[in-house]
């Protein structure tokens, strides 16, 4: 090889190897996230700024070295700091424009998501935003250097806040506005089971606020605390009926666990349209107008005789305002004796919704109750047919189509198949004789209800399904020799917001 050639090929190689540096340097990181392999290779990088989002108290114990410490619980609050106190506050941390920002917590929490929201929030580029997977537990994991050693305080940061990203955050006006339509928005909250069902009571009241999809902060991370893969989370949200094209508002007790589904949906899956509401229940519940609050997913499927005797009966209807079926599923001689006004004698809730009814709810108080509220029982027939007058009280008559639900009553089990596999619920007093392929839990529909028939609290119903090992997840399949019982722990399930149930015809 000559001279000339040998320069040639040199100058091959060092091209080559300028470009392929900043390849190796993106290696191990992923949209926002960077894996512990690639922070310990720049753990010394004057362009790396680590942050650790710990309390204090564990910080002092133990961290990443070369860390600096930023207890978000030291400056965090339901009040937005002023401008320029932020800015004060994120160049002592050392935060300059130019510079990746690495992110962590003790791992799988919700406190490093909560920092990047805020550094988001605040103007700081996306794309030198970075948390570390996995968070500190993963870090010793993998059998890397932690000290006690506090990091010296850096070199005053140049970050500026130019203007602050206002559409990723949420107020109560607009997020009371979305609560009523479950259509086009999502209110999808980061707390806990034992929080959502009412088992915790941290304010006043305990519950959730209506409409809220539970999605708890850690069903994104996987068994080593780094988060899960996009495809498990977008299965997950596809699950619970969360679609990309909806208005998605995350939220929790006070804006901090909240952080998580938003960085994860808006970073990690790439939704488009995630707010974080920052008060969340504590500012829901701060209102003075005593805004409502469940602790059912779905209290509208029961209704009580007040209820029903205004907006079935007869004044609402002779003024055309009556929307309301009243569905008897007694047997026609029970019917015969005495039935509330305008009741129609059909058999049954589930076989409603089979047909496409899109809202079906139980009347959960008794003939006795409602005759002893002094409210009238009829022997009556409810005449059907067309109004011919506005004041006209026959019922109107309703054609439904023939494109029955097929995910609502099944006989073949293998004749459907949701995002999890299935799970089986006996819903009777024992579990029937005929095998199912698959799963069996079984939970008898009456340790769901109280004495008086109606359901037990939720947490309580809660409790009974985790003990049972009814998960989260999953298509669950109620089925009982008698198809009662199944439709009874189908109903109790819709009352808990569990978006996939069927019952087996066997």
């Amino acid at each position: 090889m000559s001279k000339v050639s040998r320069y040639c090929f040199l100058l091959a190689v060092a091209g080559c190897l300028l470009l392929a540096q900043p390849l190796m340097a993106a290696e191990g990181i992923k949209g926002n996230l960077v894996n512990v392999n690639w922070l310990e290779k720049n753990l010394k990088n004057a362009d790396v700024l680590i942050l650790d989002a710990s309390p204090t108290q564990i910080y002092t114990t133990k961290h990443i070295p070369g860390a600096v410490s930023v207890d978000i619980y030291t400056w965090y609050g339901l009040q937005e700091m002023p401008v320029a106190d932020m800015e004060k506050l994120c160049q002592s941390w050392g935060i300059s424009s130019g510079k990746k920002i690495v992110m962590y917590d003790p791992g799988g929490t919700m406190l490093a998501t909560r920092l990047f929201f805020s550094l988001y929030y605040y103007g700081f580029p996306a794309r030198d935003l970075l948390i570390l997977d996995g968070g500190l537990f993963r870090w010793e994991e993998q059998g890397l250097p932690v000290t006690k050693d506090i990091t010296p305080a850096p070199k005053q940061g140049s970050f500026k806040i130019k203007k602050l990203y206002e559409d990723v955050k949420v107020n109560l006006p607009e997020f009371l506005t979305a609560s009523g339509d479950s259509v086009n928005n999502v209110l999808l909250e980061a707390l806990g089971v034992d929080w959502h069902f009412g088992e915790v009571l941290a304010f006043p009241r305990a519950g959730h606020i209506p409409n809220g999809i539970l999605l708890p902060s850690a069903d994104f991370y996987n068994p080593d605390k780094t988060f899960k893969s996009a495809e498990d989370i977008r299965r997950m949200l596809t699950y619970l009926g969360v679609r990309p094209e909806q208005q998605i508002y995350t939220y929790c007790g006070g804006g901090v666990a909240a952080s998580v589904p938003f960085f994860a949906l808006k970073f990690l899956v790439n939704y488009p349209k995630v707010k974080l509401y920052k008060e969340s229940e504590l500012g829901w519940l701060s209102d003075e107008r005593e805004l409502p609050y469940w602790t059912y997913d779905a209290p509208f499927l029961m209704r009580e005789t007040y209820w029903l005797q205004f907006w079935g009966g007869q004044r609402i209807r002779t003024f055309g305002g009556g929307h309301v079926s009243i569905v008897d599923v007694r047997p026609a001689g029970a019917f015969d004796q005495g039935h509330v006004p305008f009741a129609l004698n059909l058999p049954a809730d589930v076989m409603l919704e089979k047909l496409g009814q899109k809202k079906v709810s139980v009347f959960m108080d008794s003939m006795e109750k409602w005759a002893k509220l002094g409210f009238a029982l009829t022997k009556d027939a409810t005449v059907v047919g067309p109004k011919k007058v506005l004041q006209d009280l026959s019922v109107p008559p309703t054609t439904y189509p023939g494109n029955f639900r097929k995910d609502v009553i099944i006989a073949d089990p293998k004749s459907t198949r949701g995002y999890y596999p299935k799970v089986f619920i006996a819903s009777g007093k024992d579990v029937p004789a005929k095998a199912q392929n698959g799963k069996v839990v079984h939970v008898p529909y009456t340790d769901l209800l109280n004495a008086d028939g109606m359901p037990k609290a939720a947490k309580d119903i809660w409790n009974i399904l985790a003990k049972a090992g009814v998960p989260r997840y999953a298509e669950l399949v109620c089925f009982s020799d008698d198809p009662g019982e199944a439709a009874a722990n189908y109903f109790i399930l819709k009352l808990m917001g569990y978006p996939d149930i069927k019952v087996l015809v066997i």
